[in-house]
């Protein structure tokens, strides 16, 4: 499986609008940081998880020319604006595409995207196949997926494990049977928002614990902002097994 960091920054990402701190105004290409998302090939299968604002951007910059599907952790506007640029992979694969998530994210897209869903079909629309996932194991198009639920202070969020290689972003807490599911995992991507406590994402401090925890063989920070620092200094105050993610990093599970 190669895994692709699509997206690595906040909400807002990085730099961010009107901000002129060392952070936002830095050359280093590792601080430049569009809304989180993954990309997964699993031997023939191209899967997506979240497509934010930056989906467009982020497909052609890696030239993912297929995708068999698109999975969601939740439905928060910056993991899901993206959805309507699909219509490429529709027109160009000609078939609706897979979409998965629980049934309350779901209905949120109904809302957002409502043109989508109608009972008229303006042309060029997306099509989309909706597929409802809870807590169970599931498989998209043959992959396996393991969800692992996690709090984004008070909205139920879901990671997910393929494989030896787990991802979990917009997380403040996880259940220790959750982490049960997670323990043996060769990779983990974390989100570690900034150095200071705040109310529903990791901390540096607080993933750093729950990575030292899990002991996987490699894991990556993700749902990075400005705040946390530059990555070059940052990433001298990690453990030897933890590194800052960026956007375009590709990882070999």
């Amino acid at each position: 499986m190669k895994v692709t960091l699509l997206g690595t920054g906040t909400s807002q990402g990085v730099p961010v609008i009107g901000c002129t701190c060392e952070v936002c105004r830095s050359v280093d290409y590792r601080d430049k940081r569009l809304r989180v998302s993954v990309h997964l090939q699993v031997g023939e299968k191209s899967i997506v998880i979240d497509s934010g604002p930056d989906f467009r951007q982020q497909v052609l910059r890696e030239r993912i020319r297929t995708l068999d599907a698109l999975v969601f952790t939740h439905e928060h506007k910056d993991h899901t604006a993206g959805l309507d640029d699909i219509r490429a992979y529709n027109f160009s694969q000609h078939k609706d595409m897979p979409v998965y998530a629980e049934q309350r994210v779901l209905e949120q897209l109904k809302r957002e995207y409502s043109y989508i869903f109608a009972d008229y079909k303006y042309p060029g629309i997306p099509r989309v196949e909706l597929y409802p996932i809870t807590v169970e194991p599931f498989e998209v198009e043959g992959v396996p997926f393991i969800p692992i639920r996690v709090m984004h202070y008070k909205l139920p969020v879901l990671g997910f494990r393929v494989g030896d290689f787990t991802y979990i972003t917009d997380a403040n807490y996880i259940a220790e049977e959750e982490k049960e599911k997670i323990r043996g995992s060769k990779v983990i991507v974390l989100n570690a928002l900034r150095h200071e406590h705040h109310i529903s994402h990791f901390s540096l401090k607080e993933a750093v614990a729950v990575l030292e925890d899990l002991q996987p063989e490699q894991a990556y920070l993700t749902h990075i902002s400005h705040l946390m620092g530059l990555h070059r200094e940052v990433e001298l105050q990690l453990p030897d097994f933890i590194r800052l993610g960026y956007d375009g990093l590709q990882i070999e599970v």
